[in-house]
């Protein structure tokens, strides 16, 4: 979706993760904020659905995991992974989808240098949220620096 009258941003959702891959009415979608508008976002929403509910045998994501992307989120960035985290940029009111026959939860992917991944394997997912809070990190800036 395109930028609307709150903010400049660009969201990205997925749609069809929950019918793939709930359990007993409630499933998972994920967002992806950015500056810019580039099919590249969808690309990486596409194949972050793939690697939770598709293939042969799929990963389910959960709040606090992560991924590598394989590159930079966009050319130039540091941020090469994910991190599967509530959709704080959007507020509390998104997480939560109400379904007829049940809810989706919708899980931001953040995107996080390498460094602060071993950072979250280490002392956790709470940590690094706390430090790139305490960062004031700008979470759309694809050159922003890693906290750790």
């Amino acid at each position: 979706m395109g930028p609307g009258p709150r903010g400049n941003l660009w969201t990205y959702v997925t749609v069809g993760c929950w019918a793939r891959a709930h359990h007993q009415g409630h499933g998972t979608e994920f967002i992806m904020t950015a500056p810019i508008s580039d099919p590249r976002f969808a690309d990486v929403l596409a194949m972050t659905a793939f690697y939770h509910c598709g293939g042969p045998e799929p990963h389910r994501l959960e709040l606090g995991h992560s991924l590598p992307m394989g590159e930079p989120w966009t050319p130039g960035s540091t941020c090469e992974h994910l991190l599967v985290s509530l959709p704080y940029l959007h507020g509390p009111d998104l997480e939560r989808c109400a379904l007829p026959d049940g809810h989706a939860r919708l899980l931001w992917l953040l995107p996080v240098t390498a460094s602060e991944i071993a950072f979250r394997r280490k002392h956790g997912t709470e940590a690094l949220e706390q430090l790139l809070h305490e960062a004031e990190i700008n979470p759309v800036d694809p050159g922003r620096p890693a906290v750790v």
